[in-house]
């Protein structure tokens, strides 16, 4: 279509010379119409052809694994090549998921390093000779799988090597790669002045991937089957339990980000050993479920893991990559994004989110108006007005430096002036004389989880009301995060990263899997009563933070993990129902009187 108006143009021209066409003013006029769009339209054809050529598809996080680091492992991969008659893949690296793969990275070796070396071809000519592609490994099969167990599994992914070296499907690729490269760039276009020509590249582009979809569908359908029957004579029936394997990895691995490393991110805390952590919740599963019954008994076995040379340090990398993939973490390690261990986890994560979450509870209580606030409940002598609803509000800072023994510092009571605060006749009140009849005001209530139960009993729209100030809350908090997170990230990833043409990863940092949908109001506002009954179990009834492997934060009492504890926060947060959980603390022997320490 591009050669089409030059085409004209030539046919008009040589016309002209030859005599052939006459030499008219229309015929003049045609010829400078057909000139005109035929230099326009090789200028548009130009302009697609460089930024196909410059843009740099998309790359998989992962992280590379060099052989002097896993030699062992790079010795399996060569050996299974070899049984299977293809190319050994030219690198390996990891990904903080439970798959594995093939990945063509020759356009980031073009570059630095000149194209792709030529051999002589049948005529004498030069063919282009595509490097292996680099073989992807999910991390969390290295840690569960056995050594015999990976082999069978990565048996068809390597036979791939074979098809991706065959010359007319490594250009295919490429091209099609080129074409999704360039419709991320066109996306990204943010520039007014290359903005207009570069979305005119991302709708041509994507008219040219959508007319290559089918052939590009058959080609990769037909490898595939190539592969999967020259795989079938390695290791068949290992290949089935690996299979097995596969999906019992990925269910734990599922729980363990969603229950166990998900709350850590959220305070700033990533778990350093994730992929030895899946191992440990793959074990659980297997004692709960009976499905599962007997996968554990191969943990004798040699685990794959042991191809490494040092899998802590690998399982480090690996497990930062996951909260930059999941949660949007800084690519390093800082004051506000620190590594916790599997040891320090019920201390530094469980303990320090429920504080938390009991804090954001009781300032929202503290911030409510006061014709949303219930009445406190009838003193054994008179009626007593709640302070809540007229004293300004309690605040509590947010931080870890505080000390296990440090109190919120509770408020003088309303009659009683500030400490260096003077004291006049409109504070004072009434003489002594022609006040007896009033009822003194009863201090400010602190952080006790007889405010929190009270406020949600005696008023069904307390209830509704906190929720949404909870969700309010929690929404903001996270927009302050992200911003302030891409404020940090962005400039060092701009510095060290081509934005120009770009390398396939979202703009400000890495593309994120959220892990879980967003929670509703009345989930949140469960999951902070919860957090203050365990609070308040932990100061008042010797309770203390624990860490299951599938459920994530836990409440032990007297070393056994309580998982009862749902069901009467449901009905206190549901029904306005405290019986339950009074039932509840008084088994536990929690005083829900006593203030809690927040953080």
């Amino acid at each position: 279509m591009a050669l089409l108006p030059a085409a004209v143009a030539v046919v008009l021209l040589a016309g002209r010379v030859t005599g052939h066409l006459g030499a008219g003013t229309g015929w003049d006029l045609a010829r400078w119409i057909t000139g005109g769009l035929a230099v326009l339209s090789l200028l548009l054809a130009a302009l697609v052809a460089v930024v196909v050529a410059r843009a740099r598809p998309a790359l998989s996080p992962s992280v590379p694994i060099s052989e002097k680091s896993a030699p062992d492992l790079y010795r399996l991969v060569r050996d299974l090549a070899d049984r299977l008659e293809v190319p050994a893949p030219s690198a390996i690296a990891l990904t903080p998921d439970c798959d594995s793969w093939l990945e063509d990275r020759t356009h980031r070796a073009h570059g630095a390093h000149g194209p792709p070396r030529r051999s002589g071809g049948p005529a004498g000519g030069e063919r282009r000779v595509p490097e292996a592609p680099v073989l992807v490994i999910g991390s969390p099969f290295l840690w569960w799988m056995r050594v015999a167990e990976l082999r069978a599994l990565l048996a068809p992914v390597v036979a791939g090597t074979g098809p991706s070296a065959h010359p007319d499907i490594a250009a295919a690729r490429r091209f099609i790669r080129g074409l999704d490269a360039a419709v991320a760039v066109a996306a990204r276009a943010r520039r007014p002045l290359r903005d207009l020509p570069l979305r005119f590249v991302g709708r041509v582009a994507r008219l040219l991937l959508r007319a290559g979809r089918e052939h590009a569908t058959i080609m990769e359908r037909a490898v595939a089957a190539a592969a999967s029957e020259r795989a079938q004579t390695v290791d068949y029936g290992l290949r089935i339990v690996a299979q097995e394997q596969v999906g019992l990895a990925y269910a734990g691995w599922d729980r363990l980000l969603t229950r166990v490393a998900l709350p850590a991110w959220r305070m700033g805390r990533w778990p350093s050993r994730l992929d030895a952590g899946v191992v440990s919740a793959l074990t659980e599963l297997s004692r709960r479920d009976r499905l599962a019954d007997g996968f554990a008994s191969r943990l004798g076995e040699r685990p794959a893991c042991d191809l490494l040379e040092e899998p802590g340090a690998i399982d480090r990398a690996a497990s930062l990559l996951a909260a930059r993939l999941f949660h949007g973490g800084p690519s390093e390690p800082g004051p506000d994004w620190s590594p916790v261990g599997w040891n320090q986890y019920p201390e530094e994560v469980v303990d320090r989110k429920w504080r938390l979450e009991a804090a954001r509870l009781h300032r929202v209580l503290d911030n409510l108006p006061a014709t949303a606030l219930p009445a406190a409940p009838p003193a054994a002598a008179a009626p007593a007005q709640d302070p809540a609803a007229t004293a300004p509000p309690l605040s509590y800072a947010r931080t870890a430096a505080r000390t296990p023994g440090d109190r919120p510092a509770e408020r003088p009571p309303a009659d009683e002036p500030s400490p260096g605060q003077p004291a006049d006749e409109s504070s004072l009140g009434p003489p002594a004389a022609d006040r007896h009849d009033e009822q003194q005001p009863a201090p400010a209530p602190g952080p006790t989880l007889a405010r929190v139960i009270d406020r949600l009993t005696h008023d069904e729209r307390a209830g509704d009301l906190v929720a949404a100030r909870l969700g309010a809350e929690v929404e903001r908090e996270e927009r302050e995060e992200a911003a302030r997170q891409a404020a940090c990230g962005t400039s060092q990833q701009d510095a060290a990263i081509g934005v120009a043409w770009g390398d396939g990863m979202a703009e400000g940092g890495l593309p994120l899997f959220p892990l879980q949908p967003p929670r509703t109001g009345r989930e949140l506002l469960a999951d902070h009563v919860t957090a203050m009954v365990c609070c308040a179990a932990v100061d008042t009834a010797g309770a203390a933070p624990g860490l299951d492997w599938l459920d994530g934060p836990a409440l032990l009492v007297d070393g056994a993990r309580r998982a009862d504890l749902g069901r009467p926060v449901l009905s206190l947060v549901d029904d306005g129902d405290a019986e339950p959980l009074r039932g509840w603390l008084t088994t536990i022997g929690v005083r829900p009187e006593k203030p809690v320490r927040l953080v």
